[in-house]
């Protein structure tokens, strides 16, 4: 039986709601803060920085510190020792585990009740409700849908509080009704190995009627190719004739994007990017003939931008297009003009559209060049075009000062389909990156700071055994795609090393 009718009509209200965005995006996001003030104000932290006596924005800034997780980390693990009423009102029991900081292996991000509520499901939810908006004749509520999850584990072993993938904490809250809706069964959803899990995913989604897929798109794409070992099939839709829409994020989408059109042919399947992250759900892909995402400003969260390079923080109202900022978000999970850690670049201002073009800490500006993550994938992506290859995985790092005191840039790239010539491939890349970031061009310029950059070939699966020697294959564990220093290539290539020996 096919829901997607009777889902269209109950989301129909939401979507005119979120129309309201064009022209009133302001007084949205007042609203938002004083909300989350008012929620706040009997907290220990909203005591110390008196939201009570806060009235607007301008009150907040003077009253309020820019914080990391550093700042936040000792009230969160007081939190997570069962305090309430810490950042934010009552006990909080769900923390979703993220990759460190320089200080810490894993950074934990509280997920308070309303957060879940008010900011994650929201955000899952209007990603559904653009979909049947642009899509008038989808029928995804006539099957199921895959949806990958990590796991969690007890948290300092407090009755009812664990920690884990944000994707875990998702599907353990989830409302009952849209477990009807979704595979896997959820003891296979929350399994810690990901091989194990991977092979059973595969087994118990390969004979349901899957109409979308939502998750990461490098686990996602494991998991489907599990499905076309197991099924003998060629594509994937004659696995599932009815798939129609892959609901992705993580991670960026270029390098996967031709090897899932090559897994997945059918003229009708569609795909659309959400920015969701352990500290909140904030972007979706309300147009897809263009990339950018549309800023969720309604939720739980009230957005500031600090321009990449100065000291100067603005809220939404007062960015520009164009311009490199990091975000910093106030949320109802706890969150305090904090320091999220990606970079975004706003492409319209009527509505808020913006595309994620980096990390604050994934860049390489070892000498100038200020290369950000969105360069490095849109240069991959030409080199790719030109020479037929297929990017899986990658990192890159600089070389300081070589045996010939030559500095450049190495990147270690795991190629599902390499080039035929990798010298080309480099080349093309090298170009691709002197047109896209005029710092780069101008440290390449007659290789007098720069070098030409240095492909090193990676095997097959050297990426994912590394995340698994480090506890971290499978979720939403990430391969830091830029580093200024060479602490992840170095590991990558002495695991390499090791393999040859």
């Amino acid at each position: 039986m096919d829901f997607t009718g009777i889902a269209r009509m109950v989301f129909a209200s939401r979507a005119r709601e979120i129309e309201r965005y064009n022209n009133e995006a302001e007084a949205l996001q007042r609203a938002a803060l004083n909300h989350l003030l008012d929620k706040a104000k009997d907290t220990e932290y909203g005591r110390k920085h008196i939201f009570a006596a806060t009235r607007g924005y301008e009150d907040f800034v003077k009253n309020t510190p820019v914080n990391t997780y550093e700042e936040l980390k000792g009230d969160i693990d007081r939190m997570r020792h069962g305090e309430s009423d810490v950042l934010w009102p009552g006990r909080v029991k769900w923390y979703a585990k993220s990759s460190g900081t320089t200080n810490d292996k894993s950074k934990f991000i509280p997920v308070s009740p309303d957060g879940l509520k008010r900011v994650h499901y929201r955000g899952g939810t209007d990603a559904v409700v653009l979909y049947l908006r642009n899509n008038p004749q989808s029928r995804m509520f006539s099957g199921k849908g895959l949806i990958l999850g990590g796991s969690h584990a007890p948290n300092y072993n407090l009755p009812g509080s664990l920690v884990g993938d944000l994707s875990a904490i998702l599907i353990e809250n989830i409302n009952p009704m849209v477990n009807l809706f979704r595979v896997p069964a959820k003891e296979t959803a929350l399994l810690s190995d990901f091989e194990i899990k991977r092979d059973r995913i595969a087994k118990e989604a390969m004979t349901k009627d899957v109409t979308n897929l939502s998750g990461v798109p490098s686990w996602m794409l494991s998991v489907l190719n599990r499905v076309m070992e197991l099924s003998g099939k060629q594509h994937l839709e004659e696995v599932w004739p009815n798939l129609e829409v892959f609901f992705h994020g993580g991670v960026a989408f270029t390098p996967y994007r031709e090897q899932y059109q090559q897994l997945i042919t059918s003229p009708n399947m569609h795909y659309m990017e959400t920015y969701n992250a352990s500290e909140g759900f904030f972007g979706l892909q309300d147009d897809p003939a263009d990339k950018s995402m549309l800023l969720m400003i309604d939720y739980d969260v009230f957005y500031e931008f600090q321009e990449m390079g100065t000291d100067n923080i603005v809220p939404l109202w007062g960015v520009e297009k164009g311009k490199n900022y990091a975000m910093l978000i106030s949320t109802s999970c706890g969150l305090w003009r904090y320091m999220i850690g990606d970079t975004v670049m706003f492409t319209s201002t009527n509505p808020y559209k913006f595309i994620i073009s980096g990390r604050t800490k994934y860049f390489i500006n070892a000498f100038g060049e200020e290369l950000i993550q969105d360069n490095a994938e849109q240069g991959l992506a030409y080199a790719c075009e030109k020479t037929g290859a297929q990017v899986l995985e990658y990192t890159a790092a600089p070389v300081f000062m070589d045996q010939n005191a030559k500095c450049r840039h190495q990147w270690l790239i795991e190629f599902s389909t390499p080039p035929a010539d990798i010298n080309e491939f480099a080349s093309i890349l090298d170009r691709k990156l002197q047109e896209l970031n005029s710092d780069y061009e101008a440290k390449r310029y007659k290789d007098i700071t720069l070098q030409p950059l240095e492909i090193v070939v990676a095997r097959q699966g050297l990426f994912n055994d590394w995340l698994k020697a480090k506890g971290k294959l499978g979720g939403q564990h990430k391969v830091p795609r830029l580093s200024n220093e060479r602490k992840h290539i170095e590991e990558l290539l002495a695991l390499s090393s090791e393999d040859e020996r």
